[in-house]
């Protein structure tokens, strides 16, 4: 999963941008993109498109547990090799021009044996090769904690990367079955960033050293905020239509003006209102609405020596928190009735979506007598244990209107069971590589941003291995989730992987981990002569930036 700080607001209906308001993800056609398909060879040649990220990439190794930032995922896709494509459905393709073939060739050991395409090259003249997968796997095995990765799932059931016929066929052996093994290798990086700890670490912090896509880096302007690639000419697929993709931070408070004079291309409306209403009044702007597997929720710190640490604490929290009245307080004015999430692993129309949320139902006296029973007895406003105030430090990104909105809420209600909300406001730039990622907070909110893959992606944010907390950011965790979490990941039945998955979410709801609110919209404001792009359901993973173009 990559994470994304909050977007308030909500959309109209879809493509017609109506004011009745948007549809719940759960009364959508699933599967469904709204992106203004236009034939490539019907479009302008070239252009630049102008992209608004909340900040620039903290690491461009995508792998290290500071890469995961949405922002700087999109970055990265642009430049780097996904071997596979998610496609608006969930689906998942081969990306041909990666590889020309990747099966199961052994059941029992497992083996995947893949089949590179031989005009891939990394672009300081390096052919791809058996030993880019080699070093991938062993640097995000876990087997040395020196290695900072954001996930070792998949990785670790690993047995060993041969090379196969040639150096560009892969033969990976398991040595325990692994499910979603097409979420593996993506991106792929070159071996030499994967040759030891220092390099996996720091040595992409400032900018890929090496790219393998159908555009190239341009400029890293830390200064001007900006990050611009461009069509790299030694690229041997389909040439994009773009001459040119510029990222460039933009503060939330900035989207709508930034879109109507024309400093960027198009915004993701998220929940927030006033960003919904602007688009609908900015003449060339279309708003865009597909099923987004997309979900902002809260992230409680269960670390020893956080005030939350007992688990009793952090369910009886929850049960003071009326994720109802927030999700209508956000979306109400564009959303009509919208629904709360009740599973942290599947969202709203999967097929295998249950709600298994009632150890957290919100229900005051719940709360007050589950704090009474954990020692926080209330002493006038405050409840009090051993002296200390209940006191918990609501981190949120600035400036960012949801996130403001969603913690003043959680404060007022939490206030009602004797529990003090601190609100910290801290730099967007900042939040998640200096407070989100080394777990500075007590509860904190952003979205999480959901793959294809939703079991095995869910397993470095909720199991816990206390020698790499991937993106277990609230260090919370038991032998039970891990157990199930290596279960379900080796289940080869779908049907059986899905009732293993539920009883996971259920553990994760009675561990007090984190409390999802509600999925977004999914809807984007873009303007109407882009065509290719817009509201892309679940095809962001990589974005189809080869057909991104303009019409007029």
């Amino acid at each position: 999963m990559a994470a994304l700080a909050l977007v308030l607001g909500a959309c109209g209906s879809g493509p017609t941008g109506s004011d009745q308001g948007l549809k719940g993800a759960d009364q959508q056609v699933q599967g469904k993109d709204d992106i203004n398909p236009v034939e490539v060879s019907k479009l302008k040649d070239g252009g630049e498109f102008k992209w608004p990220v909340d900040s620039l990439a903290d690491n461009w190794n995508y792998n290290q547990v500071d890469g995961t930032v949405a922002s700087g995922a999109r970055m990265i896709s642009a430049v780097m090799p996904n071997i596979f494509v998610q496609k608006a459905d969930s689906t998942i393709e081969l990306n041909k021009d990666y590889l020309e073939d990747a099966t199961v060739t052994s059941q029992d050991p497992q083996v995947i044996t893949y089949k590179l395409n031989p005009k891939a090259k990394w672009s300081d003249g390096a052919a791809f090769s058996w030993e880019d997968f080699a070093a991938q796997a062993k640097a995000n095995s876990g087997a040395d904690p020196a290695f900072l990765t954001a996930s070792t799932t998949g990785y670790e059931d690993i047995d060993k990367v041969e090379k196969g016929a040639t150096d560009q066929e892969v033969k990976v052996t398991f040595k325990k079955k692994f499910a979603e093994w097409k979420s593996l290798f993506g991106p792929l990086y070159p071996k030499a960033l994967n040759a030891t700890a220092d390099e996996f670490n720091k040595g992409w912090v400032d900018g890929p050293k090496v790219t393998a896509g159908p555009f190239k880096i341009g400029t890293i302007d830390l200064t001007g905020k900006l990050v611009t690639v461009v069509r790299d000419d030694a690229w041997w697929g389909e040439k994009p239509k773009l001459d040119k993709i510029t990222f460039r931070v933009i503060d939330r408070t900035a989207l709508a003006d930034s879109l109507a004079n024309g400093a960027i291309d198009w915004y993701d409306i998220g929940s927030n209102v006033d960003l919904y209403k602007r688009a609908q009044q900015t003449p060339g702007i279309k708003i865009r609405q597909a099923v987004t597997p997309d979900y902002n929720h809260l992230t409680f710190n269960g670390a020893a020596s956080a005030v939350m640490s007992d688990a009793k604490v952090r369910t009886s929290v929850m049960q003071g928190i009326d994720t109802a009245t927030i999700a209508k307080a956000i979306l109400g004015p564009i959303q009509p009735d919208p629904k709360v999430l009740g599973n942290h692993i599947f969202l709203l129309g999967a097929k295998e979506y249950k709600d298994n949320s009632a150890v957290a139902k919100f229900d005051k006296e719940a709360a007050k007598k589950g704090l009474d029973d954990a020692g926080w007895k209330l002493d006038g406003d405050v409840r009090k244990k051993d002296g200390k105030e209940l006191a918990i430090r609501f981190v949120i990104p600035t400036p960012n209107p949801t996130s403001d909105q969603v913690s003043k809420l959680v404060q007022t209600q939490l206030k009602e069971v004797g529990v003090k909300v601190d609100i910290q406001a801290v730099p967007s730039a900042d939040f998640f590589k200096a407070h989100v990622n080394v777990g500075d907070f007590d509860i904190t909110s952003f979205r999480w941003l959901s793959t294809a893959f939703p079991i095995s992606s869910s397993k470095s944010i909720y199991a816990l291995d206390p020698a790499n907390v991937n993106q277990n950011y609230g260090r919370v965790g038991s032998d039970e989730i891990n157990k199930l979490f290596d279960e379900a990941n080796s289940e080869l039945d779908d049907t059986k992987r899905a009732d293993l998955a539920n009883k996971i979410d259920s553990a994760i709801w009675a561990s007090g981990h984190q409390l999802p609110i509600f999925q977004s919209p999914g809807a984007v404001a873009v303007r109407e002569n882009i065509a290719n792009f817009g509201a892309v359901g679940f095809a962001n993973n990589p974005y189809d930036y080869i057909h991104i173009g303009f019409t007029s």
